[in-house]
């Protein structure tokens, strides 16, 4: 369901669309139904299992880390660094790039912090819950 989600630039109703998607599958796996009325939290909780949300997070800043170590002629990196086009009129699309820094803001990381790979995992890696 998430395969590739590392180069997405989601959207807050992509995210809903993957919770209730997920939370679907759970349910059938577990059995109940939306009538039982059981909490997704004590679904979630029961199989130990992480939001999808926090998942493509870490996977995207995860590739995020891989490209940033890369070298500095690599094809990737060069087109990280390509000069944005200019926009029309109205609020700018969400892009990768916009995402990204979302996302390293809300982890209170910087593009320094990547070189260090073992740091970086540390930092960024979002473990299942117990």
């Amino acid at each position: 369901m998430v395969y590739g989600a590392e180069c997405w630039a989601i959207h807050k109703h992509h995210e809903q669309k993957l919770h209730t998607c997920e939370m679907k599958m759970l349910r059938w796996a577990a059995g109940v139904t939306r009538l039982d009325k059981v909490h997704n939290e004590h679904i979630r909780g029961s199989y130990k299992v992480a939001p999808i949300t926090d998942k493509i997070k870490e996977s995207r800043m995860r590739w995020y880390g891989h490209v940033m170590r890369r070298d500095e002629d690599h094809v990737v990196k060069k087109a990280l660094s390509l000069p944005d086009s200019k926009r029309g009129r109205g609020r700018p699309l969400a892009t990768w790039r916009s995402t990204i820094s979302k996302d390293l803001k809300q982890a209170q990381l910087n593009e320094e912090t990547t070189q260090d790979r073992p740091i970086w995992r540390m930092r960024t890696r979002r473990a299942d819950p117990k």
